[in-house]
């Protein structure tokens, strides 16, 4: 059995279920395609993590194909009611999992189920929407959602809604780029903060960012983001976004997607870990050691070989190792500052 317990800040495996030639039944056996499953999961030390509901747009944009342009690539907004359902299936989808499970897995509530979880080794699984396309102005689906599992929320991906104004991809560019919250995007915030749901600020352009900074009360999290000043693409986050992060005591956790790892800016796969090690050291510095995890959006994004699947994730862990990283400082990354962020916003 792996050493560490890796809960994850993000990933893409529901959306496989409605895309690719698997059912959330191949979940349970271990596949030759995708990132995630339960085999190779208990294999690789993966706990569990969040687990996005993302609604595509009409034309898929294939993981490995992302644009490496200057010029900033916006997909169009999606339908509210064509969101919803998806967002329905999706959710449904997990709960499939869990029901089927015979114990195995479960849709975590609170942040201790979560910690008895991977406490006794069932894989846990939180329920976040990457984008809130499927909420209506009046937040009625917010509601049921919440009631349903939902404690994490994306206001947006990285295209417009009635809430805000996701960041386009480029690069090189900075993540100023459009406007910030809308009102009703300001009380989506509120009413977030009120339920006690995680707010990811991932997409979020800059404007937003400050916008959710100078409205919430609760932690601010980037569940899957690294470094701007290591990687200038506009989905990364500035040093001064990063001290607001550490300033309000949240967190960030590092995406694995080549792309938004490598200084050029290239979705090259083929690199040497080194290059996540100096993220995630650039973030501790900045951050503070409790304050930084694992965001790998697995399932939605190229990510570097080495760290192909969750079966290799004890890659990652040997070479933090060797970069210096004791035991103490990977309990935390790999679990352990999850646990106290949703701790402190979920109030359980």
């Amino acid at each position: 059995m792996p050493e560490f317990s890796i809960f994850d800040g993000h990933n893409d495996t529901l959306l496989r279920f409605i895309q690719d030639d698997v059912t959330y039944k191949d979940f349970f056996r271990e596949l030759d395609s995708g990132h995630i499953d339960l085999v190779r999961a208990r294999r690789g030390g993966f706990a569990g993590g969040f687990f996005a509901v993302w609604t595509p747009n009409e034309q898929r944009i294939a993981p490995d194909s992302m644009p490496d342009t200057a010029k900033p690539f916006t997909p169009p907004a999606v339908d509210c009611e064509f969101a919803r359902s998806v967002a329905l299936s999706m959710s449904a989808d997990l709960f499939r999992i869990e029901a089927e499970s015979n114990g195995q897995v479960k849709v975590v509530r609170a942040a201790a189920e979560l910690e008895r979880c991977i406490r006794s080794g069932v894989f846990a699984a939180i329920l976040h929407f990457e984008g809130a396309e499927a909420i209506d102005e009046d937040l009625n689906a917010l509601e049921v959602f919440y009631r349903a599992g939902l404690r994490s929320l994306g206001i947006v991906w990285s295209r417009p809604t009635i809430f805000a104004h996701g960041v386009p991809i480029a690069f090189p560019s900075s993540p100023d780029i459009g406007p910030g919250l809308t009102d009703a995007g300001k009380r989506l915030v509120r009413r977030c903060n009120e339920l006690g749901i995680m707010i990811d600020l991932s997409h979020m352009n800059e404007k937003g960012f400050w916008d959710v900074a100078a409205i919430s009360d609760a932690p601010l999290v980037a569940t899957h983001s690294n470094v701007h000043a290591l990687c200038p693409i506009s989905r990364n986050l500035t040093d001064k976004q990063l001290d607001a992060i550490r300033a309000s005591d949240g967190m960030v956790g590092l995406n694995f997607a080549t792309g938004f790892l490598n200084e050029d800016g290239s979705w090259d796969a083929d690199r040497p870990l080194d290059v996540m090690v100096r993220h995630l050291d650039y973030l501790v510095e900045r951050l503070g050691e409790s304050r930084v995890g694992l965001g790998s959006d697995y399932d939605g994004a190229r990510v570097p070989n080495a760290v192909g699947d969750v079966s290799k994730l004890p890659n990652l862990i040997a070479a933090l190792q060797a970069a210096g990283y004791n035991d103490a400082l990977l309990h935390k990354l790999t679990h352990r500052n999850w646990l106290r962020v949703l701790r402190q916003t979920w109030g359980a």
